[in-house]
């Protein structure tokens, strides 16, 4: 049975290190496309042609200008003045609970399926299924903390023709399974 929890607990492990396909968006290039990918409302980070950068709220887009609420000031950009414009999406805490949930949920399970007596005893299913359910709990309470407290990388929405984008460095990370032996794959590209 302790083969049985150790492979639960590999398989569990590795399903989290299966690399998922980056679906970010290329730049708009024209401040006429700005309102497919921004609103008013949104908190933006604009880098001016000078290479300063301002923090505000968007209050007015047009195919023209941008006008920014920065710390109470208005800032208005005309589209040559910017030199790029950065969006952090918006990240719903759910994939944290879930994530959370389901490893709290396997460590609960496997630390009874790794001790024999809880296994050997008559109340071992219940015992394991409390202790998953504690597990499970616990978990999606510290995956919500967690990603709460961890903010997304801001993304380049907008970048002025002619202005240079810098290449994203790329890491995927991935198991490595055989028969008789199992690993992880690191494959980095710039």
């Amino acid at each position: 049975m302790k083969r049985a929890a150790s492979a639960f607990a590999l398989f569990i492990a590795a399903a989290f290190c299966v690399p998922t396909p980056g679906a970010a968006q290329q730049p708009v290039r024209s401040f006429d496309q700005l309102n497919t990918r921004l609103k008013p409302g949104d908190t933006v980070w604009v880098t001016d042609a000078g290479g300063r950068e301002i923090t505000g709220r968007i209050r007015n887009l047009s195919a023209a200008s941008l006008l920014l609420d920065a710390g109470g000031t208005p800032r208005d950009f005309q589209a040559e003045q910017v030199g790029t414009i950065r969006l952090r999406p918006k990240d719903s805490l759910k994939n944290g609970v879930l994530l959370g949930a389901v490893i709290g949920l396997a460590l609960g399970v496997t630390s009874c399926a790794a001790n024999s007596q809880c296994i050997d005893d008559e109340g071992g299913p219940a015992v394991a299924a409390t202790l998953g359910l504690l597990g499970a709990a616990a978990g999606a309470g510290l995956g919500a903390g967690v990603d709460a407290a961890v903010k997304g990388p801001k993304l380049v929405v907008y970048r002025a023709p002619g202005t240079a984008g810098h290449a994203a460095t790329r890491v995927s990370i991935g198991p490595v399974l055989t028969p008789r032996r199992g690993g992880v794959a690191v494959s980095v590209a710039f």
